[in-house]
């Protein structure tokens, strides 16, 4: 059987750019590895290694034993803070800006689209920009909070009523954001090409974009280290580092 090279799979890629008139992209954590941020499962650097993610990633866990929570969280804050964004996120932006590219869809919590400039960003599992008292509500920037709780290990207490603040991250038990999740649903609706970074597409209904966005007359091109389920669905499997694909997808279409 005749099998492409990563190469002429690179090429096809490029063609279905070329021929999209509403390309997105669908980012999972294997976006962020490059940036030295561990991925969920991954056998080496999984974060779910040794914790039972009820207990420490649920809201209800959350509510029973936050200090559980933060503790769990502390090594993936340290590395979020100082994590930079890579080469992949920035030729996603870099597609954007030459209009290439209409959304990314965000499975991350770690805003590096963001800081590597990318405008129009859906993200379905919270960030890490902001953090919301459990009590009162009241929603303040979460940098501050996180550099006292790095340097004293203490649950964070909201400043207007000494309630428990929570990251503006997903847990497990809690929905999506509404507004987030809708955008992305009419970004997977309107686009005729997707393009999967990263992600293992394990985690329901983020996950289950790529599916309706090909059941909409989309185009799939998966770029992951991984083999997915969705993987037989796709235009273009490159099971290669986004930070190496990326950029040459950008290189060859600007010739």
């Amino acid at each position: 059987m005749f099998t492409l090279t990563i190469s002429q799979r690179i090429d096809e890629v490029v063609t279905l750019f070329r021929h999209s008139r509403y390309p997105i992209a669908f980012t999972g954590a294997g976006i962020s590895t490059d940036s030295g941020i561990p991925d969920f499962r991954s056998g080496n650097s999984g974060l779910w290694q040794n914790v039972d993610p009820m207990v420490v990633a649920s809201i209800y866990g959350f509510r029973r034993d936050p200090q559980a929570f933060y503790n769990w969280v502390r090594p993936l804050t340290k590395t979020t803070i100082e994590a930079e964004p890579n080469a992949a996120h920035y030729a996603l932006a870099h597609l954007e800006q030459r209009q290439c590219l209409h959304a990314v869809i965000t499975q991350n919590i770690d805003m590096l689209h963001t800081r590597a400039g990318t405008q129009q960003i859906y993200e379905l599992h919270g960030h890490m920009r902001e953090a919301t008292c459990i009590s009162c509500f009241a929603v303040y920037d979460n940098r501050p909070l996180m550099d006292q709780f790095m340097q004293d290990g203490r649950v964070p207490l909201c400043p207007a009523c000494g309630g428990i603040m929570k990251p503006n991250v997903i847990l497990f038990g809690e929905q999506l954001p509404m507004t987030q999740l809708q955008g992305a649903q009419n970004a997977a609706r309107q686009c005729d090409l997707m393009v999967v970074i990263g992600s293992s597409l394990e985690v329901a209904p983020a996950g289950d974009l790529p599916v309706y966005a090909k059941r909409n007359g989309a185009k799939l091109v998966m770029i992951n280290l991984e083999s997915t389920h969705v993987d037989s669905m796709a235009e273009v499997v490159i099971h290669a580092r986004a930070a190496e694909i990326l950029p040459e997808i950008v290189r060859r279409l600007e010739k």
